[in-house]
C-alpha cells in the first residue's frame, strides 16, 4: 500500500511541464483578438445601462489571464489540484447587476480557456457564432423596441415605491420597460427604466408627477447612445 502511495506522489510532483512556446504566444495573441472585438461588440451592441466601456476594459485582462492559468495547469494534475484548492480560498466579489454583464463574463472566461487547451478552431468557430447572435439580437430589438430613452429614478423615502413610479409611467408613457431596480436599507430606491413619450409635455409630466412622490427623488432622462 505505501508503494503505491509513493508511486501516486511521484506522479503528481514529477509530471513533466511541456509547454510549447510558439502556441502558448499564439493563443495569447488570438485571447487579445478576440477579446478585444468582444469588448467592441459590448460596448456597441450591449443593453446594460452600467459604464459598459469601462466593463468592457476588463475583457482582455481576464481572457489572457485566464488562457495562461489553463496553459500552466493543464501539464500538470497537481497544478491543477492546487487551482481547486487556491480557488476555494480566494473569492471574487464584483458588482454585476445586470444578467449581460455576467454572460459577458463568462464568454471571456471560456474564450480564455478554449485557447489555453489548444482548442482554437472550436474557440473560433463559437466565438463568430455568438458574435452573429449579439448583432441578431441587436437588430431584432432595435426592430421590436422603439423605447428612446433612459430614465432612472433614486431617492430615500419610504413613500417612493416601485408601484407608485410604475403607475406614473403607465399614465404618461408609450412604453415603459424596467431594466434595473435596487432598494438597501432605510428606503434607498433606484430604479431605471427604457421609457418611450410620444410628446415632450408627457415627459415633462411625468418629471412633475414623480417629483410630488418624495422631495427627496433625483430624475435622469439619457439617451440610449450616450451610454457608451
Amino acid at each position: 500500500m505505501a508503494g503505491r502511495w509513493e508511486t501516486f506522489e511521484d506522479f503528481l510532483l514529477n509530471q513533466p511541464a511541456q509547454i510549447d512556446i510558439s502556441n502558448f504566444a499564439l493563443s495569447l495573441i488570438l485571447a487579445f483578438i478576440l477579446s478585444f472585438i468582444l469588448a467592441k461588440l459590448y460596448i456597441k451592441y450591449g443593453t446594460s445601462i452600467s459604464n459598459r466601456r469601462k466593463f468592457a476594459g476588463n475583457f482582455i485582462l481576464m481572457t489572457t489571464t485566464t488562457t495562461l492559468i489553463i496553459t500552466v495547469v493543464k501539464s500538470s494534475l497537481a497544478l491543477s489540484l492546487g487551482l481547486v484548492g487556491a480557488l476555494s480560498i480566494v473569492r471574487f466579489r464584483a458588482a454585476i447587476k445586470e444578467p449581460e454583464e455576467l454572460a459577458f463574463l463568462f464568454l471571456t472566461i471560456a474564450i480564455g480557456l478554449g485557447l489555453g487547451a489548444n482548442q482554437v478552431a472550436v474557440t473560433l468557430t463559437g466565438f463568430i457564432i455568438i458574435s452573429l447572435l449579439i448583432f441578431g439580437r441587436h437588430f431584432y430589438h432595435e426592430k421590436e423596441e422603439s423605447q428612446n430613452l433612459y430614465l432612472t429614478i433614486s431617492g430615500k423615502s419610504k413613500d417612493l415605491t416601485l408601484g407608485k413610479i410604475v403607475s406614473v409611467l403607465k399614465r404618461n408613457c408609450t412604453s415603459a420597460h424596467l431594466k434595473r431596480f435596487d432598494q438597501a436599507e432605510d428606503y434607498v430606491l433606484e430604479a431605471s427604466f427604457l421609457v418611450q413619450f410620444d410628446s415632450f409635455e408627457n415627459l415633462e409630466k411625468t418629471k412633475r408627477e414623480l417629483e410630488s412622490l418624495s422631495k427627496s427623488v433625483t430624475i435622469t432622462y439619457l439617451d440610449k447612445i450616450d451610454i457608451h
